[in-house]
């Protein structure tokens, strides 16, 4: 097993300010007190999983046109990404980063299903994931 731990973390944890479910990374609390414990398998399972939800939730607002060029913008602007994660769970990390920048989404390789600004787009996104995250940490839960 490799050193480094990977992680979805995007460095905004609100569970240090008392959330259950972190609005950065959509981690339950206990699953980033344990993460660094987990095994590679493991966190690879959950990092797909967190994927998977960002991906779904942002589909409903928004589609990558251009990765190329998503992925381009990311690289231009420092925002971490990793190299198997879905270009929506990548769009939605743009978001959280540049929506104050961002003024031609289409210059991004993104195509909103709404004519929505970047703003309202991520604050939208952010809503919706907290829900699907929460709704996730109640999965979780009734797993144990």
């Amino acid at each position: 097993m490799s050193g480094r731990v990977v992680s979805p973390c995007v460095g905004v944890c609100s569970t240090t300010l008392g959330d259950r479910v972190c609005r950065g990374c959509q981690r339950v609390d206990d699953e980033i007190r344990d993460w660094p414990a987990l095994e590679a398998g493991q966190r690879g399972d959950r990092m797909a999983e967190l994927d998977a939800l960002r991906a779904s939730v942002a589909s409903r607002h928004l589609r990558v046109v251009d990765a190329v060029a998503l992925q381009a913008q990311l690289d231009r602007h420092r925002i971490r990404y990793r190299e198997d994660q879905p270009a929506l769970s990548r769009a939605v990390e743009l978001l959280r980063v540049g929506r104050g920048r961002i003024r031609d989404l289409s210059r991004y390789g993104l195509e909103p299903h709404a004519r929505l600004d970047a703003e309202t787009l991520h604050e939208r996104l952010a809503e919706e994931l907290s829900q699907a995250a929460e709704a996730r940490r109640w999965r979780l839960a009734s797993i144990i």
